[in-house]
């Protein structure tokens, strides 16, 4: 129960998480000429009944099974799928997303991903593989009826692993992928994590951590507490921890260490062990992505802020937005900046206003 507790917790590092400056009145002024409010507010008959949650089938090598999603709103050009961290967090960690869409008529839609705790949870550990989650988005993206007249795909983290994957692959139907707190490589994450983060611990707080590390005793309270009280508050979400919001602490109860522990592992300092992602890295291969594309970082994330500012200038038509104020999770610790970029992304590609910053 102890590794349990532990990943709960420890999976925030690749589950989450603006300096460029923002006309706030622009962002909120922007409408999509084509949606009265009237029209956003129309429900769809289908979905009425149940708020607009559908659960999806899903087919996969290992039998059909079905993902959980609920749309919000209604827009024709503009719809927004929320891909979550983990890999086994759930879409709760977006709730706050509800403060800001709805007002800029953008319709969204929340989806825990299979294994994540609203949708089917296999115990099969062959299916957490990144190449049948690409087809799972896939086929929930048929199902919601996107395409690249309206289909905008968010990803955080692990969300922005799958993401940039998808795109590789399905990027002819986008309208605009945004990449947020990820970099493009494992192996560049685990030397930030290594070289940069971990050297700003107080020395014999990290002496103790690693002594942890080494004998991989991640169920340890002891390093538990360590870990929080020293990197969380400063690089996950910069706030004390009884401060942390309702939906983070939902989201960490809801955790499924399974698809956690396959594909990130146990440990926080990067990915080790033989976790299925310690590998992966598409920095050579993000100039095939060609649809518009904003990445996010912040500066005091757990990912290099300038490698996502990177990623800004691989990609064919990027645009960058720094959150300076705040980390992994920056839809809460620097949550205006986030989300004015956020929307003015998103309704510049609408209306063909954007370029290249």
């Amino acid at each position: 129960m102890k590794i349990i507790k532990l990943l709960m917790t420890l999976c925030v590092v690749l589950c989450f998480s603006c300096q460029t400056e923002i006309n706030t009145e622009s962002a909120a002024n922007k409408q999509n000429s084509s949606t009265t409010s009237d029209t956003y507010l129309e429900p769809k008959k289908e979905d009425q009944f149940l708020g607009g949650i559908r659960m999806i089938p899903i087919a996969t090598p290992k039998g059909e099974f079905k993902v959980w999603t609920k749309r919000v709103g209604n827009n024709p050009t503009m719809k927004v799928l929320l891909l979550h961290g983990g890999p086994g967090m759930t879409h709760e960690i977006y709730e706050c997303f509800d403060g800001y869409f709805p007002q800029e008529n953008i319709e969204y839609y929340y989806y825990d991903q299979l294994g994540s705790y609203y949708s089917d949870q296999p115990k099969d550990l062959s299916l957490w593989d990144l190449d049948r989650f690409v087809e799972e988005v896939e086929q929930v993206r048929i199902a919601l009826g996107l395409n690249k007249d309206n289909f905008y795909l968010y990803g955080q983290s692990w969300g922005g692993i799958l993401g940039m994957q998808y795109a590789l692959k399905y990027q002819d139907n986008l309208k605009g992928l945004i990449i947020s707190n990820m970099v493009a490589s494992i192996p560049e994450y685990q030397k930030y994590s290594d070289e940069v983060l971990a050297p700003k611990l107080d020395p014999e707080v990290l002496k103790e951590i690693m002594s942890y590390e080494e004998k991989e005793d991640y169920g340890n309270e002891r390093y538990l507490d360590l870990i929080v009280n020293n990197y969380y508050i400063k690089h996950v979400i910069r706030m004390p921890v009884d401060e942390w919001p309702d939906p983070v602490n939902r989201g960490f109860k809801h955790l499924n260490p399974d698809v956690y522990v396959t594909m990130q592992g146990p440990s926080e300092f990067g990915i080790k062990g033989d976790a299925t992602l310690k590998n992966w890295d598409v920095t050579k291969e993000l100039h095939k992505i060609t649809v518009p594309t904003l990445t996010i970082g912040a500066t005091h994330d757990t990912m290099d802020p300038e490698h996502m500012e990177w990623i800004s200038t691989e990609v064919a038509n990027g645009r960058f937005l720094l959150c300076p104020n705040g980390s992994h999770l920056a839809q809460f610790d620097d949550q205006k900046v986030f989300f004015e970029g956020l929307i003015d992304f998103i309704k510049d590609v609408d209306d063909g206003s954007f370029n290249k910053d």
